[in-house]
């Protein structure tokens, strides 16, 4: 009697997952690491698995990800807060497939929007189309990222590092603010950007890994890591056939891992319960920073 049962709950699931939206935020310690190219660059491998892609862009001015993909984004998520535009005419297409979302403007304005701002805009993201399978943020570096204090805890968060002390001692410290401040995210997944070897990549994961576990609580999961590639690190000395390879081939592993995380049943699927919850995230955050201040004063 019990296999019938177990069938149906197999079923469900699998209804699930296709209807499930992957919400990923990768983010960095600070400038430098790559973590513009990474968004770019996984967000085409998940394209060519067959995924629909959104790319929510936080940042504004140089290197941002329309500027890297050479394109024009004359309006961003403020447009859409400010009744100018409406999502869909925000939103641009890329060549490689899947769609961006400048929104470096309008995150910045989220927590001081009023009831009615808000309701207007978590209507906005209800019947956007196409319907999306994953959401990339490509988060401003550090503390300054608004997408980091996103409540779902289907929300996936991808520390991007490179090999430079630097780089690593910024990503575990970001690690640290995050989980300071929402105690509910307990996992973490690392990609090594700019890696030479995959011996150093290893290498500064355990690192990382051992630390975290042991001072933070808290479980690192290792994506990958991305080899120099020729043309964006001239200083590459693999060569540029071999590099080029390689770098496409780390980014499609990235990928097909991304595609099989687990996932949360019990969460919202869709675009208007994740800027839901970004809002919500946005208002605790904004109190957060006020406790602070009273607490210096």
């Amino acid at each position: 009697m019990t296999e019938p049962i177990h069938d149906q709950a197999e079923g469900l699931r699998r209804l699930l997952v296709q209807n499930f939206l992957r919400i990923v935020t990768l983010t960095s310690g600070g400038t430098g690491t790559g973590n513009t190219t990474a968004v770019v660059n996984l967000a085409a491998a998940l394209t060519r698995n067959g995924k629909s892609v959104l790319v929510i862009d936080e940042n504004t001015g140089a290197g941002n990800v329309c500027e890297l993909l050479g394109l024009n984004a004359h309006r961003d998520l403020l447009d859409v807060i400010r009744r100018d535009k409406t999502v869909q005419e925000v939103v641009v297409g890329s060549v490689h497939g899947f769609s961006i979302l400048p929104a470096g403007r309008g995150m910045r304005a989220l927590e001081k929007l009023n009831v009615g701002d808000r309701a207007h805009l978590i209507g906005s993201f209800a019947h956007i189309t196409p319907s999306f399978d994953v959401v990339l943020i490509d988060a401003a570096p550090g503390k300054a990222s608004r997408s980091l204090s996103l409540a779902l805890s289907s929300h996936e968060i991808v520390v991007v590092a490179s090999p430079e002390p630097a780089s690593i001692t910024a990503a575990y410290a970001l690690i640290k603010h995050i989980g300071g401040n929402h105690q509910n995210k307990r996992r973490y997944h690392i990609l090594i950007n700019k890696a030479v070897t995959e011996i150093e990549a290893n290498t500064i994961f355990s690192n990382m890994e051992s630390a975290a576990k042991r001072y933070l609580g808290v479980s690192l999961q290792f994506l990958g890591y991305i080899p120099y590639e020729h043309k964006l690190c001239p200083d590459n000395p693999l060569p540029k056939s071999f590099s080029a390879a390689s770098f496409g081939a780390a980014f499609q592993h990235a990928a097909e891992s991304l595609i099989h995380w687990p996932f949360e049943e019990d969460e919202g699927r869709g675009l208007e319960r994740f800027m839901q919850c970004l809002l919500q995230g946005s208002s605790g955050s904004q109190g957060a920073r006020m406790n602070a201040a009273t607490a210096e004063s």
